[in-house]
């Protein structure tokens, strides 16, 4: 990073100095530009430079970038530290999200092959194989994924360098994401090849936490998540049972790419070309059958639920408000 900024300044100085000076005719000297008219053409031409205003843009965002990195760095060296030992040292660390994309996505004939987006694995850095390791981590490997609010950061730090109000990334419609805001869920691991503090999520994970490209993550192994004993979905369209003979089995098959749930998270697979969104209403552990915020589904044995798809219950509900209106005109009448 720091080679990058030298490269940058020295591109930017450059050109300044080449903005700002003249050559003397017949003597070869370099002379700065002194009068005013000069100076002004020369200050405006600089400004109107594209490349100049391309260097300035890059090296904005670079510097940027280069901030969030320092204060996860920062964070990270301080829990460190404050650590009781190793496991625990390596138990957590904030990380930069970005994005899942194809580029992530297993070879063909892998497990999660074609469903990046429509399971609950991530990302990580290679350091969480010592955190799996040193913490006696067994399968399934969870982690809890919390969003970081960026706000606070900035009221505690008085720099000004937070990200300000969260964008809500509309990608609904492209089939990406869920309609959420949660502030923690569970994943598992897709793999360990992201760069050192950055971490890669499905858009749904990114939409659930409404979190952007950039945004800030704290990522924990977690090993108290309980079992799994039943789960109920809502369908966001009930086209989901018109669609598919036996609905019951598809899901169960497609609940296999999701290590864990999240109660008020949105989840989604995939079934002949189309996209199905069921919302996670409720859970249920074993042996006892207690709700649950999160539970693990892999080697559990779990049993699913349809609740009323949300399109019907949007009907209904309005069928319930015209009747409801009807009435009141009678007695008006």
């Amino acid at each position: 990073m720091t080679m990058m900024f030298q490269i940058i300044m020295n591109i930017v100085l450059l050109t300044i100095i080449f903005q700002t000076t003249t050559i003397v005719p017949g003597t070869g000297r370099v002379s700065a530009s002194t009068s005013t008219s000069s100076s002004s053409s020369s200050s405006s031409s600089w400004r109107n430079n594209r490349f100049v205003q391309s260097i300035q843009t890059h090296y904005k965002e670079a510097h940027e970038l280069a901030t969030i990195e320092q204060k996860v760095e920062d964070y990270n060296a301080k829990w460190v530290a404050t650590s009781r030992d190793s496991a625990q040292a390596t138990s957590k660390r904030r990380l930069i999200c970005l994005p899942l994309d194809d580029r992530f996505d297993p070879p063909m004939g892998m497990f999660s092959h074609g469903h990046i987006q429509t399971g609950d694995k991530i990302s990580l850095p290679s350091c969480f194989m010592t955190t799996i390791k040193l913490n006696q981590a067994e399968v399934p490997w969870l982690f809890k994924v919390t969003r970081v609010e960026q706000n606070n950061e900035k009221d505690q730090d008085g720099d000004g360098s937070g990200s300000g109000s969260r964008v809500d990334v509309d990608v609904v419609s492209k089939g990406y994401a869920a309609e959420n805001n949660i502030n923690e869920l569970v994943a598992g691991p897709l793999d360990c090849r992201a760069p050192s503090n950055y971490c890669f999520m499905p858009w749904w994970m990114m939409r659930a936490l409404q979190l952007k490209p950039l945004d800030q993550v704290d990522i924990q192994l977690i090993k108290t998540i309980p079992p799994g004993s039943l789960v109920k979905l809502r369908p966001h369209s009930s086209d989901f049972s018109k669609d598919i003979s036996n609905a019951q089995a598809v899901l169960e098959t497609e609940l296999r790419h999701y290590s864990s749930l999240t109660k008020g998270s949105t989840i989604a697979f995939d079934y002949n070309g189309k996209r199905y969104w069921f919302d996670v209403e409720e859970l249920r552990s074993a042996p006892k059958g207690e709700k649950q915020s999160m539970v693990k589904l892999q080697d559990c044995d779990v049993a699913t639920d349809f609740l009323m798809a949300k399109d019907l219950v949007k009907e209904k509900k309005r069928k319930l408000e015209e009747a409801r209106k009807a009435r009141e005109q009678e007695e008006e009448e």
